[in-house]
């Protein structure tokens, strides 16, 4: 049977794949950011996880605005990632594990979730940094896991709301752990935290309210689903939105976990960037 190990957060900002490209970890403005990885890449080499469900929000490469699935679960034998104008280079396909995709995919439908199923879907920065960011030199690191790419929709309203989100993720782990086969999981939720591209609240962070939700999605979850999602947008940012794809995972890891490693830091790119580590019972 396969088992989650865990749950991990982080940014999937473009701008950090530069800082990865040009090698820029103890650049004193990028070194507080990366010093946050150190002990989840410790557990991820002592854990060694088969399988990353990689939890991201697509920005325009899979999908556009005139066709956007409220949640799309990758069933290829491959991703791709392509040029998206970033300057980021395009890095060699990711390998995935369609027989657990489509497992998950039936036992989503059967939960009553509406699944887009994509046998084949280009990556972009939300799926590709944080994997750089695990897994150093990805896709070609020696423990890189098989992939499965979520998408969820962060962009396109009506979203998803964080109660659909967390219960999601809660219908993600009964798929997940009812696979035949051995296997090791682990689930990222990426974006984030508050931020806000455009418009007259550009550059907008809201501290106050991201160490809230930190301080209680390990243990208090449920507390964050009373957040609307007119105040998910007031609170944390048009772009802040994408704190929803932490709901997915955290509904993935039950109910019995250990907060392993947690940083904060502000501003990365205008951007309030969270790193969460999330150990679950075994």
């Amino acid at each position: 049977m396969a088992k989650i190990l865990g749950g991990i957060t982080t940014s999937h900002i473009p701008a950090v794949g530069h800082a990865v490209k040009n090698e820029l970890h103890e650049d004193p403005y990028w070194k507080p950011f990366f010093d946050g990885y150190t002990k989840i890449h410790k557990w991820i080499g002592e854990n060694k996880p088969d399988v990353v469900i990689n939890i991201y929000n697509d920005h325009g490469l899979g999908f556009f605005l005139d066709q956007m699935p409220t949640f799309a679960i990758g069933a290829a034998h491959e991703y791709r990632n392509e040029d998206e104008g970033w300057g980021l280079p395009s890095l060699d396909p990711f390998p995935g594990h369609p027989e657990l995709s489509w497992h998950i995919i039936e036992s989503m439908v059967a939960d009553e979730f509406d699944i887009t199923s994509c046998q084949e879907l280009a990556v972009d920065h939300g799926f590709v940094v944080p994997m750089q960011l695990f897994w150093p030199g990805a896709p070609h690191n020696p423990d890189m896991p098989r992939a499965i790419p979520i998408s969820a929709n962060t962009v396109q309203h009506p979203i998803p709301t964080l109660k659909r989100a967390l219960d999601f993720g809660k219908a993600l782990r009964k798929g997940i752990e009812s696979f035949p086969e051995d296997l090791k999981v682990v689930v990222l939720g990426t974006g984030g935290l508050s931020h806000q591209l455009e418009g007259e609240r550009a550059g907008f962070i809201n501290k106050d309210f991201d160490k809230y939700c930190l301080d209680n999605i390990v243990h208090n979850p449920e507390v964050l689903t009373k957040i609307t999602r007119h105040e998910l947008v007031e609170k944390a940012g048009a772009q802040g939105t994408e704190f929803l794809m932490w709901m997915m995972m955290r509904g993935a890891l039950g109910d019995d976990v250990t907060q392993i490693t947690r940083n904060y830091h502000i501003p990365i790119s205008n951007t309030a960037s969270g790193t969460l580590l999330i150990e679950c019972a075994q």
